[in-house]
């Protein structure tokens, strides 16, 4: 049995920092993962989709522009030379990884870990011991409970794939299905989504989602609200997808089913109830300082853990280094999840950052709201852009910006500068008045408020 200060599970956004700062700080480490070491987002997530959805925006520019004065009437995306090209930026990720770690003086250890007391786990036959627990397990795709559910592909398979089928059928309407039916149509699928509620992308306003939607329909990918997927059947060469709901029964025909419906946390294996650790589908129970509420030597940060904070890259990145900091000095810091931006990388992309108008009403303030539709504006006409918008919440007795919700080009990171403002508090007038890059996407916030 080998004994250690920290054992990390995890080597994700979440696991990776605290890893390194636990080490960092003299004490004894292991990190465990079950998959090649770099997490969800460096190898099948974030990173790899942001790869492809560049080349999905060129295609996207063009579409918008052709016909004013640039022509390329061969262009398309080669899928198998893109899937290369992503692989430049994901294969070299593991050996990076368990590198980096071992020159850290990091243990690694490979295989699926899994408690045998409170304060002890098992992995390949070996038991290690620790005083602390890290756990930035990450999530996995949700079970769809429905026939054929073996021959529908998760997001790990798309990013693999060296073909992409003619037609494409995403089950769920959450941000993988959206931001991977516009990669898959810029490269030449027809594509379907299926929603089994009235409403896609749940955690975004509605408002803005409505511009999405009008967006997509506008390029051709087919969205089915309210529509119950009852199966996928294999057949020679396809796949049928069987549906019922408002369009009423459907036999829809693919070469590939995909899953977006959504993720959970990925700790059902991990004899958590042995550990004493309490967990429900939301993730491990944390308090404050993302400490376990039952078991004081386990400590979860990331998509694993019921923080309140969103499934980000970023928030793991938060989680994990708070998660180590608290294990090294004590419970003393908590996270602040104020402002957090979020993106979809639809096309164009969506952003928000603080509240909905939902959120702000069932919360009691008293704001107003700036909304319009800005297609018609400078910064999106001149690029083509056929839909693109904005909503601000500003907070009447303070002028505080409370939320900001975009749509359009440049959105990921026009969003940033909002969030920022929520974080700290700053008025509407603040950045009304400040000076910016002009022609810019962000030289707009001045008449957004």
């Amino acid at each position: 049995m080998k004994e250690y200060d920290v054992i990390v599970i995890g080597t994700g956004a979440a696991g990776t920092p605290a890893a390194y700062r636990c080490s960092g700080a003299g004490l004894k480490v292991a990190v465990i993962d079950s998959n090649p070491f770099g997490g969800t987002c460096a190898l099948r997530g974030c990173d790899a989709k942001k790869v492809l959805i560049g080349f999905s925006e060129l295609a996207d520019c063009y579409d918008r522009l052709k016909g004013k004065g640039i022509s390329a009437d061969n262009l398309k995306i080669n899928w198998n030379a893109m899937m290369n090209f992503k692989r430049s930026f994901t294969g070299p990720v593991p050996e990076d990884r368990d590198k980096g770690f071992k020159e850290a003086g990091i243990d690694t250890y490979h295989g699926r870990a899994r408690f045998i007391s409170k304060d002890a786990v098992e992995i390949g036959g070996v038991t290690l011991k620790a005083k602390y627990f890290m756990l930035g397990a990450g999530a996995k795709p949700i079970k769809l409970g429905i026939p054929g559910e073996e021959y529908v592909k998760v997001s790990d398979n798309f990013l693999e794939m060296d073909e992409l089928a003619e037609k494409v059928v995403f089950l769920g309407g959450g941000y993988i299905s959206f931001e991977f039916a516009g990669i898959a149509k810029k490269a030449g699928s027809d594509v379907t989504i299926i929603q089994r509620s009235p409403k896609a992308l749940k955690r975004f306003d509605r408002d803005v989602v409505k511009w999405v939607l009008a967006s997509m329909d506008d390029a051709g990918i087919k969205i089915l609200l309210n529509t119950n997927p009852l199966s996928v059947e294999k057949k020679v060469g396809n796949y049928v997808v069987h549906t019922s709901g408002d369009a009423g029964d459907l036999s829809i025909d693919a070469g590939l089913v995909a899953h977006g419906a959504g993720r959970e946390p990925d700790i059902e294996d991990m004899g958590l109830d042995i550990a004493g650790v309490n967990y429900d589908k939301k993730g491990i129970a944390i308090n404050e300082y993302l400490q376990s509420v039952s078991n004081p030597f386990v400590y979860a940060a990331g998509d694993c853990a019921a923080t309140k904070g969103y499934p980000l890259t970023p928030v793991a990145y938060l989680e994990g280094g708070i998660a180590a900091y608290n294990i090294i000095n004590g419970n003393k810091k908590k996270p602040d999840y104020a402002g957090m931006p979020n993106v979809v990388f639809t096309l164009p992309p969506m952003a928000f950052a603080g509240l909905t108008e939902e959120q702000a009403l069932s919360a009691g303030y008293n704001f107003r709201v700036n909304m319009e539709e800005t297609s018609g504006w400078y910064s999106s006409k001149r690029i083509g852009e056929r839909h693109s918008g904005f909503k601000v919440l500003i907070e009447e007795n303070t002028g505080r910006i409370i939320g900001a919700h975009l749509f359009g080009a440049g959105s990921e990171e026009v969003i940033n500068i909002f969030a920022l403002a929520i974080r700290n508090n700053l008025t509407a007038s603040a950045l009304k008045d400040a000076i910016y890059t002009y022609p810019t996407k962000t030289s707009d916030i001045s008449d957004m408020l």
